[in-house]
């Protein structure tokens, strides 16, 4: 009867083990494989087709948003540009007919006066009134060609502003695919990568689903020994599951400030632990004790320390029995 119920409470003991253990290994969750990759990257290049007269930049130069990197030759815009300027400034033909609509308001003027003494005739009077207007519409014909100047002028300095190449954000040279002299059709020039942030990918299995959210932080251990671990936020998570690798994406944000750590890192990162958004990091809770529980219930507590011992010394006591 005794060896009965020692058996029983062996099998309890060894349940409550193999749960502890899961739980264990469950809250311990292994670092996940990444990649570390720029933030953003750009194939720059221009909208016009010419040649490369100068490039200003080379291949690890860093560059800041609105530099300029290459120029293609551009006589011809600049050409058309001095002409629309030309025009837009021109003002001649604008005084002359104020001029001529002051003159004809002036007359127009007179006649009535004239006629309210019958000194002209009502026909007089009409002919001027044609006049009057007449130069009034030359007025504003002459304002609509000054302001169609001005648009051309706007047009002409736009085409000529496509002729530059500039850095659409700060971030470093990757790579110049061209060379002063070289013809482009509307391809890349260089490329430029944006590494302050850095952006982490990672894959993390679907059981770890709703466990992490953005604003979560989280530590990145790069693949090289001189770089210690970093500490990345989660700025992304995928809402959907891929049903081929039962896994979700995650992205993660690192600064990098003086662009220290380079991009193409492979990486491990460790969500244990890690802070929710507005809380601090908490350690793993442990379940309570409870003196009066069997030992098969999830609240039995077994030291940690203990459970790596525990089915030998288990198995060597059933076998004595």
């Amino acid at each position: 009867m005794i060896d009965t119920r020692l058996r029983m409470l062996l099998v309890r003991v060894v349940a409550a083990v193999g749960a502890w253990s899961a739980l264990i290994a469950t809250a311990r969750a292994e670092p996940l494989g990444c990649l570390i990759e720029p933030d953003r990257v750009a194939e720059v290049g221009t909208q016009s087709i010419g040649v490369i007269a100068r490039l200003k930049v080379e291949r690890g130069d860093v560059v800041h948003e609105g530099q300029l990197l290459a120029r293609l030759s551009a006589q011809v815009e600049k050409a058309s540009v001095a002409v629309a300027e030309a025009r837009a400034q021109a003002d001649a033909e604008l005084k002359a007919a104020l001029a001529a609509n002051d003159l004809a308001q002036s007359k127009l003027a007179r006649a009535r006066d004239l006629l309210k003494q019958e000194f002209v005739s009502t026909l007089a009077v009409e002919q001027a009134d044609s006049e009057a207007r007449v130069a009034a519409q030359r007025v504003v014909q002459a304002r609509e060609a000054r302001q169609v100047a001005e648009r051309e002028l706007n047009l002409s300095t736009a085409q000529l502003g496509q002729r530059d190449v500039r850095s659409p954000f700060d971030g470093i040279v990757v790579e110049r695919y061209r060379t002063e002299g070289e013809r482009v059709e509307r391809e890349a020039i260089v490329r430029v990568a944006k590494i302050d942030p850095l952006r982490v990918e990672v894959l993390v299995p679907a059981a770890q689903f709703g466990k992490i959210s953005v604003g979560q932080v989280a530590a990145v251990k790069p693949d090289l020994q001189q770089i210690g671990a970093l500490q990345a936020t989660v700025s992304l998570v995928d809402r959907v599951i891929d049903p081929a690798s039962n896994s979700f994406r995650v992205r993660l944000s690192v600064p990098n400030p003086g662009n220290a750590v380079p991009s193409g890192l492979r990486c491990k990162v460790d969500f244990a632990g890690a802070a929710k958004p507005g809380q601090a990091a908490q350690a793993t809770p442990q379940p309570a004790a409870d003196q009066s529980a069997n030992p098969a219930s999830p609240a039995y507590r077994v030291p940690a320390a203990v459970v790596p011992a525990l089915p030998a010394r288990i198995n060597k006591l059933s076998q004595a029995m």
